[in-house]
């Protein structure tokens, strides 16, 4: 039987799933300009390279590289994004109470492509449901 949110976290939850649902799309964005930039880089061998002497964004080989290396800032951003939205993932996870298994699944939407998006969706209204289930007076105070 799944455990329902404690009395004393369900003010905490429209916040937490507001966090959840910025950082899911974010983490989610990142990670398909990921995807693209793997593609280039392992399937064709070109980086992308910002401002540098063939234009403001251009694909050069790996050792042409000039200026500002943007598939090695994708990758650091994608990274560090997906830290917060795993903070963001735990945080909901806790105050909604759900099994490691759905942790588990929860985590995987940063690192499986476009996944974040159709779980924010399913958590979004999974979360919405309780919400309208829970006296106002719970969720306001």
């Amino acid at each position: 039987m799944p455990l329902a949110p404690r009395p004393v976290d369900i003010p905490k939850i429209p916040r937490a799933l507001k966090f959840y649902q910025v950082c899911s799309f974010i983490t989610g964005s990142f990670l398909l300009l990921l995807v693209v930039e793997m593609v280039l880089r392992y399937g064709f061998g070109y980086y992308v390279e910002l401002a540098g002497p063939y234009g403001f964004i251009w694909l050069v080989p790996h050792e042409e590289v000039t200026a500002v290396n943007l598939s090695i800032v994708v990758v650091t951003i994608h990274g560090w994004l997906y830290v917060v939205y795993l903070i963001s993932s735990y945080l909901i996870w806790t105050y909604m109470r759900w099994t490691y298994g759905r942790l588990f699944v929860l985590a995987l939407g940063g690192i499986i492509p476009l996944l974040s998006f159709f779980l924010e969706g399913i958590n979004t209204r999974r979360v919405a449901d309780f919400l309208a289930k829970t006296p106002p007076a719970q969720v306001a105070t």
